[in-house]
């Protein structure tokens, strides 16, 4: 049974984006009451995704379009994590070899790291949808001649209207495969994007809840960083595959709209 009482102290949320608040290009629900209720019960809200594939700019305007004005800081993705464990290891920047979409080149581009495609330092892994042949075998290249390997994320698919679509983990993959090589993975299921965003939260972890639609990244981060975690149901993960996981939620709910009627 879930203790309904351990949501009445929860002060902020750690939201995920892809399967909790859309999929792909559709809202899971009426996003602007949904928000609108979260902000009558005094909670503060980050959204911290494994999905690189936007800069904040584009997904400020992303959440514009389903009717929400958020703020810069409210957002913390896989490819600033990305951008700021680069800074920390190379802290003059410089050339990295970009496998991914243009929100991910631009923010590691704010962080000094330059997409090239020679005598680069790192080779960035995200998810692409223009993928090809051409690109892997330049990344595998690179990786092999020395350069680092890092993904953003390890998710192997994310939520659509149509299905679930290959993901940056099934990207990074392809390249370790042909490289040889381990990747260097920033994302979650680590808990690194959860703390960021707790940071700008100034929450800790006994009042924040993570929410998330996978259990083997959203729901282990938010372990992973002493929160407390629940799990929806509207995205990757199903209810049947709790009986094969040793990663059990807090809480689990169907959607967002069901969890904000359960802490009112």
């Amino acid at each position: 049974m879930q203790n309904r009482s351990i949501l009445k102290n929860i002060k902020s949320m750690v939201l995920d984006m892809d399967g909790v608040l859309w999929r792909s290009s559709e809202p899971i629900g009426n996003l602007p009451e949904l928000f609108h209720d979260i902000d009558k019960l005094g909670i503060r809200v980050a959204f911290a995704t494994n999905n690189a594939s936007l800069s904040v700019e584009q997904y400020m305007q992303k959440f514009f379009r389903f009717g929400l004005t958020i703020n810069p800081w409210q957002i913390v993705s896989s490819s600033l994590a990305t951008g700021a464990f680069l800074k920390e290891k190379f802290p003059s920047g410089g050339y990295v070899f970009v496998v991914g979409e243009k929100g991910l080149v631009d923010t590691m581009a704010d962080f000094g790291f330059i997409h090239a495609e020679e005598d680069v330092i790192a080779v960035i892994v995200g998810m692409d949808r223009t993928i090809n042949y051409e690109k892997l075998f330049k990344a595998s290249k690179l990786i092999r001649n020395g350069a680092l390997f890092v993904g953003t994320n390890p998710d192997s698919t994310y939520p659509t209207p149509e299905g679930l679509a290959p993901g940056a983990g099934s990207i990074v993959a392809a390249i370790q495969t042909a490289s040889s090589v381990t990747p260097i993975i920033i994302g979650k299921p680590f808990p690194s994007i959860i703390r960021m965003a707790m940071d700008r939260l100034s929450t800790n972890e006994t009042e924040c809840l993570v929410v998330g639609d996978r259990i083997d990244t959203d729901i282990l981060a938010g372990k992973q960083a002493g929160c407390i975690t629940a799990l929806m149901l509207s995205g990757v993960s199903k209810v049947e595959d709790l009986d094969n996981s040793t990663i059990k939620p807090d809480f689990i709910f169907n959607n967002l709209e069901e969890l904000i009627q359960w802490m009112k």
